[in-house]
């Protein structure tokens, strides 16, 4: 058995079906607040995974209010274990975007390091690992490579708070969205190549014309940060991830009916 297999039933389907839809709430938000009102939307608007930051008493507040399952995310891995007690099926190094404003920044050797720590302290959860999009794409794909022989079991990709869209509309959208696509399509390619079947989650600076977009680039779902959490109701948080949902399903039903009729 892979450590995937540990997760919840409908969360290996939407990962094996191409179709995870991750709802990030923060690495830097620790206001139960917020996190509990971004969790419950993410549950009632359709989402599969709940993304928040490492914190025994928010996994606890985010699984009770979303009732799906729950990663967490930090750069600290002494801080996943109590966080794994408290519920959380996934652990993750990475959501970087809140420390570069500050300047700081993650080198391919730190993240890794970051990631064997993990592993060795937790060798039977789930670990995935956002490979920094502050790297050329080669360096990207080497690392992902690296990671999978470390034994990580699920990389994402980044880059939307550092993209600066010129256009306005859908245009704007797919610029936004370039810096993690061109990401997420160069290490599944080099995984592809390399015959790893580690899933890809593409996240950061997504949007409904963009989520279908990951998908066609070899993504096995997305990650939706700031497109949800910067709303100021649950309502319109409901709202937007059932869109999100809807255009992540019509995509696969799309796809599911060329192949059929090929």
């Amino acid at each position: 058995m892979t450590r995937l297999q540990t997760l919840p039933v409908s969360l290996q389907k939407s990962i094996q079906n191409r179709s995870l839809l991750k709802v990030i709430s923060g690495l830097s938000n620790f206001k139960p607040e917020s996190v509990f009102q971004i969790s419950k939307a993410a549950g009632l608007g359709g989402a599969d995974l709940v993304d928040i930051a490492c914190e025994p008493k928010l996994v606890e507040l985010a699984v009770e209010a979303s009732n799906i399952p729950v990663c967490v995310s930090s750069v600290e891995p002494s801080l996943f274990s109590q966080a794994v007690q408290a519920g959380a099926s996934i652990i993750e190094i990475g959501n970087y975007d809140s420390f570069y404003p500050d300047g700081r920044f993650f080198s391919a050797d730190e993240v890794l390091a970051l990631a064997v720590e993990s592993r060795y302290l937790l060798p039977e959860v789930v670990l995935s690992v956002t490979v920094p999009h502050t790297l050329p794409l080669d360096s990207q794909a080497q690392l992902a490579l690296d990671l999978v022989d470390r034994g990580v079991d699920l990389i994402q990709t980044e880059g939307g708070t550092s993209s600066h869209p010129i256009s306005p509309g859908t245009l704007g959208l797919i610029e936004k969205a370039s810096p993690t696509l061109a990401g997420a399509f160069t290490i599944a390619s080099a995984l592809k190549e390399r015959h790893h079947d580690s899933p890809v989650i593409c996240a950061s600076g997504l949007s409904e014309v963009t989520v279908p977009m990951a998908l066609s680039v070899g993504a096995h779902g997305v990650g939706i940060g700031s497109a949800v959490n910067k709303l100021n109701s649950e309502l319109a948080m409901i709202a937007t991830i059932k869109g999100l949902r809807q255009a992540l399903d019509s995509f696969k039903s799309v796809a599911t009916n060329n192949q059929s009729v090929l």
